[in-house]
């Protein structure tokens, strides 16, 4: 499996609360990120053009 590098700008406050919160579960931000990421459903990718959207008017 070759890896990817993700790139996602923050500010420092933030870098620094989940490096903190990292640190107290022992993990690395990737191993946090990985794991937020493993949780996501499983999604198909398909053909969306015959497919509608349902209206949202708030969302």
């Amino acid at each position: 499996m070759k890896d990817k590098n993700l790139h996602i700008r923050m500010s420092l406050k933030r870098h620094d609360k989940l490096k903190s919160y990292a640190q107290s579960k022992e993990k690395t931000i990737t191993q946090l990120v990985e794991d937020w990421v493993d949780r996501l459903p499983n999604t198909e990718i398909r053909d969306s053009s015959s497919t509608s959207i349902p209206y949202q008017p708030n969302g």
